[in-house]
Order: structure tokens, then sequence, then C-alpha cells
């Protein structure tokens, strides 16, 4: 999948991306989100297209390269580290680190973000962290136990459920789940029985 993408990453940035997503342990927030980030994204590259594909994919790649259940700075630490390797590996290249940045940060906000506070192309990259939400049943289900597990340990189980439902419910209360028409006409009806589901059953 990366060999699909419009920048090749050196063995060196490779490999501190994967010690990156490797630590901690994650059940979700781990390189298998980033791949599947990727794969939208690359749905998105054949479709409506990319103003900045550069940005964007190095958006995606790092938007949870730093990732602890519970805190709230993770977003603006990945976004510290994608700075410090856009300019280790690609400092010639013309990237837009400000706009990388801009991008991961705004991950902090899913839920809170609405349409005509960003751009189109935001919008699709955000849509594309959140497509999980409109998975088939099965593998929406594994990302809530994923998530689940992630901050066991973090935060007690009863104030963990109650702001995760609190979440949820918040999402499935906007007039829009995912900002752009292209995710909304692929994903809202099948997010919203997910999102019914998960606050209806009994955790």
């Amino acid at each position: 999948m990366l060999a699909a993408l419009p920048l090749q990453l050196p063995p060196e940035q490779r490999a501190a991306l994967e010690a990156a997503y490797a630590t901690p342990a994650r059940a979700y927030h781990n390189i298998g989100h980033v791949a599947e980030v990727l794969r939208h994204y690359l749905d998105v590259a054949a479709g409506p297209g990319w103003r900045q594909p550069r940005e964007v994919a190095l958006a995606v790649l790092y938007h949870d390269a730093i990732y602890e259940a519970g805190r709230r700075d993770n977003e603006a630490r990945s976004a510290v580290l994608a700075r410090e390797h856009i300019a280790r590996w690609w400092a010639e290249a013309g990237i837009d680190a400000d706009r990388v940045a801009e991008l991961i940060d705004l991950t902090a906000r899913h839920g809170a973000i609405a349409r005509d506070q960003v751009d189109e192309e935001t919008r699709l990259f955000l849509d594309g962290d959140m497509a999980i939400l409109g998975a088939e049943p099965a593998v929406f289900d594994a990302y809530d136990r994923g998530i689940a597990s992630e901050y066991r340990g973090h935060v007690p189980g009863p104030l963990f459920r109650l702001n995760r439902r609190r979440f949820l419910k918040g999402l499935l209360k906007r007039e829009r789940i995912f900002l752009s028409d292209y995710y909304h006409a692929r994903y809202d009806a099948a997010a919203r029985n997910n999102l019914r589901r998960a606050i209806t059953t009994k955790r």
C-alpha cells in the first residue's frame, strides 16, 4: 500500500514510524489502523482527488504515531514527530509541514468540527480516519473493543463507559456524522446503525 503513495519513505523513516506505532502495545491505534486509513486515502485519490496529496499522506501516516490512552496531547505530540521526520528526511522536498501538522492536530476534534469550519480536503482526511464507524458490524465491534482495551488500566471502567457512550451519542445526534459528501453518501447509514447498537448494548 505504501508503494501507491505519492512519496516513497526512506527505510529509516519507515522503521522509525513502525517503531512509534508499536509503542505502547495498542489494540486499535496501531499500524493496522493506519493501513485502513491509507486504503481510504487511496480511494479518495482515485475519486475526488487530493489537492496536497503528499501532505495528506504524511498526515495519515503520522496522525496516531504517538498515542497513550487518556492523554490529551497525543495529536499535538504526533504532529511534532511528523515535523521532526519531515525536517530529517524531506527537508528539500518542498513538503508543507505546517499543513501536515494542522491536519494531525484536527484529529483531536473529531465530532466537534462543523462542516463549514474546514475545507473539502480536510473533510475528506478527517472522514477517512472516522470511516471505521461505517464498517461492517463485526469490524466496528472489534474497533469498539479495541478502544476499550486501550483505556483499560488508564481510566476507571465506569468512567470510560460513561464518556464513551457520551461521545458515541454525540456523534449520532449530529446532522452529519461525516463532513464530506463523499463519505456521507457511503457510510452514514451504516455508521448510524453501528452507533445505535453500541449505545444500547450493555457493556
